[in-house]
């Protein structure tokens, strides 16, 4: 699918967008990946790194506030993918301008971009905090979420379509609870929020691999959202420091017991697939398509979250995917 042809990646020097441009090149023989951030220090260490020296990557500066830069861009490229944003909860709540900004009018500036130049395919990052958004973060990723399906209704039968991916926590990413716990470790108290919490969980790997299909398969208008594991920050704590005692502190503000990835309000547009489950748009003033893709429809007040209808991780499991914060053995 990717053979010959040009993705530009915003956020692209994120740990997601480098995941995907390696996965990108490892996979298949793209004639162009431009890599679309603002940091130029982390665009300089990215070129530094072997696995992207290859002659097909572009560094490209540039903001996703700045549409003129992002139509200079998008120029021949094929298909995007829109990984950047701004995420900390509460940097959010003391800077609501600076989110919306970068994650609101940044995703409407990717849609006027796509068209003005002609891509062909846009997928989005979505986050669970837009399902039911309790913070302000997880409300403007509701917003770009909303965008970029509409969006679709300014194409054209032939233009460019839109599509939203939207997954949990990433396995030991920034401000995750796994390398908190393995730096706390040392101390031998754990400060957990609440340990019968529960938090969905995914790789890297799974989660470039699940933007990578949904990239082939989108018509247009679809949320995609992977079936994947889930267990409590209790599991997470017992398995990276067994030895440890817990403090309990609450919930902080804005967060959730439990992460929801589509809500009962959502089930009657909810078709069902072998590994993922996918959103039909409340409208489509554009024409749905999304049927052709085949999947059964869920049935009314059908509800996906971390505690609720996905599978539980086993001790087994856990360790697997916590693997690079486990414990050391002694001399080891």
């Amino acid at each position: 699918m990717l053979n010959d042809k040009s993705i530009l990646v915003t956020g692209g020097t994120g740990s997601f967008g480098q995941k995907f441009v390696k996965s990108v090149l490892e996979k298949y023989r793209p004639r162009r990946v431009i890599v679309y951030s603002r940091d130029e220090w982390k665009q300089s260490e990215m070129q530094k790194d072997q696995d992207f020296t290859q002659g097909q990557v572009r560094f490209f500066l540039g903001d996703v506030r700045d549409k003129d830069r992002l139509c200079l861009a998008m120029r021949g490229v094929d298909y995007v993918i829109h990984a950047a944003a701004l995420k900390q909860v509460p940097a959010a709540e003391y800077n609501p301008h600076e989110f919306i900004k970068t994650n609101v009018d940044g995703a409407t500036n990717i849609v006027e971009a796509a068209l003005h130049s002609g891509v062909k395919k846009v997928v989005a990052l979505s986050t669970d905090k837009a399902v039911n958004p309790v913070n302000l973060y997880g409300a403007t990723k509701l917003c770009s979420d909303k965008v970029f399906v509409a969006a679709n209704s300014y194409a054209g039968d032939a233009g460019t379509t839109f599509s939203v991916v939207r997954y949990g926590n990433v396995v030991g990413s920034r401000g995750s609870v796994a390398p908190l716990f393995a730096v706390q470790r040392d101390t031998g108290i754990l400060t957990i929020t609440n340990p019968e919490m529960t938090r969905f969980l995914i790789t890297l790997k799974d989660g470039v691999d699940f933007v990578l299909q949904s990239l082939e398969n989108m018509v247009g208008g679809e949320l995609f959202v992977p079936k994947i594991p889930a267990c409590t920050v209790g599991d997470i704590a017992s398995v990276i420091a067994p030895d440890c005692k817990w403090n309990t502190i609450g919930l902080r503000p804005g967060e959730k017991m439990h992460e929801i990835l589509i809500p009962e309000d959502e089930s009657r547009n909810v078709l069902e697939f072998d590994n993922h489950y996918l959103i039909q748009p409340i409208q489509s003033f554009w024409g749905n398509k999304i049927g052709i893709l085949g999947g059964v429809s869920c049935s009314d007040g059908f509800k996906y979250a971390s505690n609720c209808n996905c599978e539980n991780l086993s001790s087994g499991s856990l360790r697997e995917l916590l693997v690079d914060f486990l414990p050391q053995p002694v001399g080891g």
